[in-house]
């Protein structure tokens, strides 16, 4: 049976519960705190609901600085990602913001002076330390020991909060209602008792709960932010101020280091972990770091696409990416955010996750992919990719895979460019093609026999057309840019008096067309405009490698994804979708990286396909345990 208060009143509400503020919003409304006549009186719901906001903002701005991987990875405590499944379960870690909304409501309603308190009084801040450190930080002690780490309460209420294997500034949210009661109550302690005794202010108010949340939210951010020196110039420091590394030691041992914010309490009863300053020490000085073993050099598609990055939203980035309204006031920011990337930032670390024993990183070139087709941002990419490169090969990473642009032919040559200036690296350079060519030919149906290709040939066009040749199947593939098929036998009339050599030219691009018109299966490496798509037969179905992908304008047309494959089941950590690809899925491109690393294979994969590695690549991917993602209907 579920113990009274172990779950939400509206958790099947899902993300209507937040009409649960709609009658403090009516209360605003109703009181007018704006006009000029309002009293402070009137103002006490905005100020909840400002409270809530920015309670809210304080719990993202830190899960943003925790996802700064380039910035924190060096101390982090905890060298694994936060993964699906936490991300999950902490879906909704605001429940407690509501809770103590209504937990502010009834204490206004109980206490009717609290609507006309001060906007500051300095006194205020102090009598709010004294009642935190005599009343509320020891009454937490003996709780949070006692009762909520007893058998009985551990098991129905307490375990939800320690059920998250990577705590995050959400974890601090993520509790049974039972738990946010007594933290609001130990909130009140020094807000309410401050007001009764005469020196309350609305300013101390929010000071002192959203630096309760602060605190929250470093302890559990899972990134060492206090520094070692700190504790060496002042010694008695560590006892009135606890670290992340201090709380995550509760998290892991759970018989240790029961305090809210300040060890002192753990000292005086003897329950501060043995490791808690050593282990600080050891973290806030980096040398709990892991260089990556694999690295994944992609780049930013879009303006929008840059928003579905850990440092936005934890949640929208867990599913695959698409366009939605509620990006659209961030895209100012979005636009001023490339400007500034593009003129001063390098290459950055935005995922990582662990397979079997071995990191692998994410790391991304801060160009957008409009960037890679202006001439004069050529040489500034390709030294971007270098340093990459270059780097990865300092800090020992056994194989850097390129994505997407990054290997565009006319940009370097698939990676020629690099593995021919930089002879003796020891980093293997990857382009994945070989996998990703594998891809798009096992989706394609045994009983094909007519394939339309169009579009970027020079790398896995060619290895496809090649391959499926040997196969017996029929490739149609255009001499020159898919505009060309537009032109009509009308045109063809017209020009009767050109030069017999251009004739056939048009004639053999008109035979290509009308033959294309019939066939059902396209492979599209070039994105086609919807005036394109029409001349493709009903019941087509596009098998795409361009990115972005093609606008699915046709219904009755199926249109593929993009190449990919869902890594191995043992993979942990990974709790990102790799743009519009599903959880677990990653670009073939990617793939091919990893099943390069996984084979120890030490041949660079540069430039063009090899035609005759493509079946070993796949088997070697399957063998390994990644699995294909098919789209084909």
């Amino acid at each position: 049976m579920v113990k009274p208060l172990s779950t939400w009143p509206w958790e099947n509400l899902g993300n209507f519960k937040y009409l649960l503020y709609g009658p403090l919003i009516a209360k605003v409304v109703q009181s007018k705190p704006w006009d000029q006549e309002a009293t402070q009186k009137d103002a006490w719901c905005l100020h909840i609901l400002i409270i809530c906001a920015l309670r809210c903002l304080l719990h993202a701005f830190w899960c943003s600085f925790c996802n700064l991987h380039s910035l924190t990875r060096k101390r982090s405590i905890h060298q694994v990602g936060v993964d699906f499944k936490q991300i999950d379960k902490e879906w909704h870690w605001d429940n407690f913001i509501i809770l103590q909304a209504f937990m502010a409501c009834m204490a206004y309603y109980s206490f009717p002076f609290l609507g006309n308190l001060p906007m500051w009084n300095s006194k205020g801040l102090i009598f709010a330390l004294l009642l935190h450190v005599g009343v509320s930080e020891p009454l937490y002690y003996w709780v949070h020991r006692f009762v909520l780490h007893s058998d009985f309460m551990f098991k129905n209420y307490h375990a939800i909060h320690h059920a998250s294997p990577v705590p995050q500034p959400f974890t601090a949210g993520h509790a049974t209602p039972l738990e946010h009661l007594i933290l609001g109550s130990l909130i009140g302690i020094p807000t309410l008792g401050v007001s009764l005794i005469g020196y309350g202010s609305v300013g101390t108010i929010y000071g002192y709960i959203l630096a309760f949340d602060f605190l929250r939210c470093m302890g559990h951010s899972n990134i060492e932010v206090v520094p070692n020196w700190v504790f060496r110039i002042f010694p008695f420091l560590r006892y009135l101020i606890y670290t992340p590394t201090y709380h995550n030691l509760h998290h892991k041992e759970m018989d240790s280091n029961f305090c809210l914010f300040m060890p002192l309490f753990d000292a005086l009863w003897n329950t501060i972990h043995k490791e808690s300053w050593e282990l600080h020490k050891k973290i806030s000085t980096g040398v709990n770091a892991r260089e990556p073993d694999f690295v994944f050099l992609c780049h930013v598609v879009d303006v929008v696409s840059s928003l579905h990055a850990p440092l936005f939203l934890r949640s929208f980035v867990s599913m695959p990416f698409e366009n939605r309204l509620f990006l659209l006031p961030f895209w100012p920011s979005a636009f001023v955010t490339m400007l500034i990337l593009w003129a001063i930032s390098k290459t950055f670390i935005i995922t990582f996750y662990n397979l079997r024993g071995r990191l692998h990183h994410s790391w991304c070139v801060p160009r957008y992919g409009f960037q890679y087709f202006l001439p004069f941002a050529k040489d500034g990419i390709n030294n971007q990719i270098e340093d990459a490169i270059l780097r990865a090969d300092r800090t020992g990473v056994k194989v850097i895979s390129l994505a997407a642009l990054n290997k565009n032919e006319a940009l370097n040559g698939g990676g020629t460019l690099f593995v021919k200036k930089l002879p003796n690296l020891r980093v293997r350079v990857v382009h994945g093609n070989t996998l990703t060519a594998a891809v798009i030919i096992k989706e394609i149906p045994s009983d094909v026999k007519e394939v339309f290709l169009t579009g970027a040939t020079s790398k896995l066009g060619r290895a496809i057309a090649l391959y499926l040749s040997r196969r017996k199947v029929r490739v149609l593939k255009t001499l020159r840019r898919m505009q060309m098929l537009t032109l009509s036998k009308e045109r063809f009339q017209s020009i009767q008096n050109e030069a017999p050599k251009e004739q056939q030219s048009y004639l053999v691009q008109i035979t290509k067309y009308e033959a294309a018109q019939h066939c059902k299966m396209w492979i599209v490496g070039k994105w086609l405009t919807p005036g394109q798509q029409r001349w493709a037969p009903p019941g087509t179905h596009f098998n795409q490698f361009v990115v972005p992908p093609i606008f699915p304008f046709r219904r009755d047309c199926t249109y593929g994804e993009l190449a990919a494959m869902q890594l191995p089941e043992d993979v942990e950590g990974l709790g990102t979708c790799e743009y519009t690809m599903s959880r677990g899925g990653v670009h073939a491109c990617h793939a091919g990286g990893v099943v390069h690393l996984l084979e120890g294979w030490t041949h660079h994969e540069v430039g063009a396909i090899d035609v005759d590695k493509i079946d070993i690549v796949w088997e070697a991917a399957l063998k390994h345990g990644l699995k294909p993602v098919f789209s084909y209907p």
